[in-house]
């Protein structure tokens, strides 16, 4: 038998392919330097300033650089699985056409460390974000709670946001600020409830709860309310919502204030028209 180890073929790496590749977005505007060992960014990236997509994903970077501003046409930035700390996209505030912006696998939720010791004034983890974003990736970033950069209102056209991966334990009510959201990723943190301000939220079609600490039940009051408000059912035009992992059945699910409304509401909605009819588990929202 010949040789049955098989792999992804990796990126090509060298001077000559980045050289290359630099020349390639001069005229595309396009520029990938994904998983190229970098510790920084090339300065002549910050001299193609026609860049509309930068992927500098899976490098060994510590800073975006002191001229990201520079590049004033981007709409697209890719900075995931890097050693991002928090501050170190503080430039960010300056790209005014940005609407995607992908930065998960970073440690922008950590304490900043220098000559090991933690500094005694910490960065803001994120700076005021663009308000043309459209998409928002942070997840697997350390973070204790949602930054308020996050739940500004002037992020208006904010339609995505993924915080998976984190250590989140509550969902601040100023979720309600983003008034475009569509889709919400809240997997894989410590959630136990949501807040009622997330019915605000009126184009919400998409929330993914998977891994958290919701706990059903039937027995709610003021006091002990359900930890998925009614609200979040009867004012959203949610369809799509997965708990996979939560300690809940479907039965304590369809008790829940609201849920009717829900169910309602997904029974006039072909799968096929849902997200290319790739849902799994429509009718169960991913419970036993």
């Amino acid at each position: 038998m010949g040789n049955t180890t098989s792999s992804q073929p990796k990126n090509k790496t060298g001077k000559n392919v980045v050289h290359q590749k630099l020349e390639n977005a001069k005229k595309t505007g396009v520029l990938s330097l994904r998983e190229h060992k970098l510790e920084e960014i090339p300065k002549v990236v910050f001299q193609i300033t026609t860049l509309r997509t930068l992927d500098v994903s899976r490098n060994n970077l510590k800073s975006m650089g002191e001229n990201l501003a520079i590049l004033s046409n981007l709409k697209s930035l890719q900075c995931d699985e890097n050693k991002l700390p928090a501050g170190s996209l503080a430039k960010l505030s300056s790209l005014s056409k940005l609407q995607s912006l992908s930065a998960g696998g970073n440690k922008l939720g950590l304490p900043v460390v220098e000559k090991g010791a933690v500094l005694r004034n910490q960065p803001e983890a994120l700076p005021a974000l663009p308000v043309s974003l459209r998409q928002l990736k942070l997840d697997n970033n350390s973070f204790s709670s949602i930054p308020m950069q996050i739940c500004n209102s002037s992020l208006v056209k904010l339609e995505k946001l993924d915080v998976s991966m984190n250590n989140l334990a509550s969902i601040p009510p100023e979720i309600s600020n983003l008034v475009s959201l569509i889709e919400l990723n809240l997997d894989q943190n410590s959630i136990v409830s949501l807040p009622e301000e997330l019915g605000e939220l009126h184009k919400l079609k998409v929330l993914s709860l998977k891994n958290n600490q919701f706990v059903g039940g039937s027995s709610f009051s003021a006091q002990n309310p359900q930890p998925l408000p009614a609200v979040l059912f009867s004012k959203t035009p949610l369809i799509d919502l997965n708990l996979h992992g939560n300690k809940m059945t479907y039965k304590q699910l369809t008790e829940f204030d609201g849920f009717d409304d829900f169910l309602d509401r997904r029974k006039k909605v072909k799968s096929k028209d849902l997200y290319g009819g790739a849902l799994t588990d429509f009718d169960v929202c991913g419970l036993d």
